[in-house]
């Protein structure tokens, strides 16, 4: 890359703090570091134009996890560490609404609900005899019983006759969100090169040498926030997991208004902008989505159609507006990994699908990790 004198002195030198990832994490970082060290040169390194991976792709749900999910979840976790999971999220959607204003996110309590198919009558009839244990379970947390029964009051077809509702569920809009938190780092005079892939890294006792795609440079510390896609760079226990989703056109009189998940959190739906956003479907084929580039298959999609248009919305004449995908980081436990991996080097990954609800207590993590 030709690079100028300016660019070289005003861009890569003296670099205090490097971190990879524009995401949620790697911008909250950030924005903790700032508040740390008011005079440091901080820098962020984006592979993408805009921020790659889940942060701008997610469906913006502010959750903490279905009941079905946390059920699931303690057949390989203890009940310490699946209070320990929920309060962690808790906790960063807090600090996310905290630094950003709900205003600024959009942030909407509608509540969440949770589906179950005709066949899913034996994980039905389990999670409505396990509520009041999970209740209890998150109690100190919430202050309240966190998960009840309702009718299906939304004319859903082919689901079991009531549904799982968590009061405390939210939504939020995803592009909204970023856009504050790219402008907050911004204003707190936090530079970010886009389109810059970090190829390699090698240290020395007090600095990092970084070569990207574009340039080498040096930074006194670097952090990585790629999530998904971290296995490029350090030897952790985090793989990608695409999550492909779609977009309908706009629909008249649309009522359903909230975050709706089905089949153990695989499947999710919400409104926004009168139209519903429907995601899912990587346990069709785990092996398939255990990938790092972005993409649909016809299996999923299929699913997803058949899905929305024979049981999410089985009367209404729609059609699909949009399909994307994202990239998120996944593990054998889901307790993100946040630590120091040598003198210089520190990562915050694996965040399991749960980016909004936890990015940015992640970055904060990280942060104080330095």
């Amino acid at each position: 890359m030709n690079l100028s004198y300016w660019e070289i002195k005003s861009w890569l030198t003296n670099v205090d703090f490097t971190i990879i990832g524009s995401g949620i994490v790697g911008l909250s970082c950030a924005l903790q570091l700032r508040e740390k060290h008011p005079k440091a040169n901080i820098l962020i390194l984006e592979k993408g134009i805009l921020p790659q991976g889940a942060s701008t792709k997610n469906a913006g749900f502010a959750c903490f996890g279905s009941l079905s999910e946390l059920i699931s979840d303690l057949e390989t976790h203890s009940e310490g560490d699946v209070f320990s999971l929920v309060k962690q999220r808790v906790d960063g959607l807090k600090l996310l609404r905290e630094t950003l204003g709900d205003k600024a996110i959009d942030y909407q309590q509608l509540g969440g609900y949770e589906l179950f198919t005709k066949e899913d009558k034996a994980l039905y009839e389990e999670c409505l005899s396990r509520k009041n244990e999970i209740n209890d379970l998150l109690r100190p947390i919430f202050n309240a019983e966190v998960f009840s029964f309702k009718d299906n009051q939304f004319g859903f077809k082919n689901v079991q006759d009531t549904f799982g509702f968590n009061q405390f569920e939210g939504q939020i809009d995803t592009g909204k969100m970023m856009a504050a938190l790219l402008q907050k780092a911004h204003q707190k005079d936090i530079k970010i090169i886009n389109s810059t892939e970090v190829l390699s890294f090698s240290e020395d006792a007090n600095s990092v040498k970084i070569k990207t795609n574009h340039f080498e440079f040096s930074t006194q510390k670097l952090l990585i926030a790629t999530n998904g896609f971290a296995s490029k760079l350090i030897d952790e226990n985090v793989k990608p997991a695409r999550a492909q989703v779609l977009i309908t056109e706009s629909i008249e009189n649309l009522e359903i208004k909230g975050t709706f998940h089905l089949d153990k959190g695989y499947y999710y739906f919400r409104n926004i902008d009168n139209r519903i956003l429907f995601g899912g479907g990587r346990n069709l084929d785990f092996k398939t989505e255990e990938t790092s580039e972005f993409g649909q298959t016809q299996l999923v999609k299929n699913k997803l159609e058949e899905l929305l248009k024979t049981t999410i919305l089985p009367n209404k004449d729609l059609k699909i507006g949009h399909y994307w995908s994202g990239i998120m980081g996944v593990g054998t436990q889901k307790k993100p990994i946040v630590k120091q991996l040598s003198n210089n080097v520190f990562c915050g990954v694996r965040l399991g699908g749960m980016g909004v609800a936890i990015g940015s207590i992640i970055g904060k993590d990280l942060a104080d990790l330095l």
